[in-house]
């Protein structure tokens, strides 16, 4: 474990110079507001959720982002969140859920990563499943991060990317991608069933992203 840390620690240290070298002007991609995400997903219709505050946009430094509620014909919902990142240069950077969830008063219960089915064909991707508490309410969290067609639930893997592309192709451009789902009172395997329930929002919505996350 010791040893690993210090490769990666090694790999982002050199990397943080590399970035620096870099041209300052950076490759800007084309792509398209997060506001004109659909609301209608299939059979998830969307719900606006109020805009964050502007000191919390501050801390993000976020350069675009989403705050959507998204409700299936049989009630069950979800909460989906996008920010993305115009650059990383200037300090700043992707927040992780497991920084951000605690500070808002939600208690860590467990963390793993799960592959689930992204609607494309046959293919899955690889998310961090998370799930908190708070007094008697529980959620799950999947989450992953995006770049430039790679998607890792890995943090680490995150930033190594972020370090190879901001030389390779002169950008530093990056996003997160976050799907809430309740985990419900007084229904059997209530977590397994939310569970469910963001998967299969993942596996409606993925496919829509690369226009606002591009490759």
């Amino acid at each position: 474990m010791l040893a690993r840390a210090i490769v990666v620690f090694a790999c982002l240290a050199g990397g943080a110079g590399a970035i620096a070298r870099a041209q300052q002007s950076e490759t800007v991609p084309v792509r398209a507001s997060l506001a004109l995400f659909p609301m209608q997903i299939g059979e998830w219709r969307g719900v606006q959720e109020p805009p964050f505050d502007p000191d919390v946009l501050r801390v993000l430094g976020v350069s675009d982002y989403l705050t959507r509620a998204y409700f299936r014909p049989d009630k069950a919902g979800v909460g989906l969140y996008i920010g993305y990142w115009e650059s990383q240069r200037e300090g700043d950077t992707i927040h992780s859920p497991l920084n951000c969830v605690p500070g808002s008063g939600w208690d860590p219960v467990s963390k793993t990563t799960v592959e689930v089915p992204n609607g494309i064909g046959d293919e899955r991707i690889a998310v961090n499943r998370y799930i908190v508490r708070k007094d008697l309410d529980s959620q799950v969290i999947l989450y992953w991060y995006q770049s430039h067609g790679n998607v890792v639930a890995s943090e680490y893997w995150s930033r190594l990317f972020l370090i190879r592309d901001s030389v390779r192709l002169n950008r530093s451009d990056g996003s997160i991608v976050r799907v809430i789902a309740p985990v419900l009172p007084n229904v059997e395997n209530a977590e397994a069933v939310a569970e469910r329930t963001a998967a299969g929002f993942v596996r409606a919505m993925f496919s829509l992203l690369p226009p606002y996350l591009p490759d």
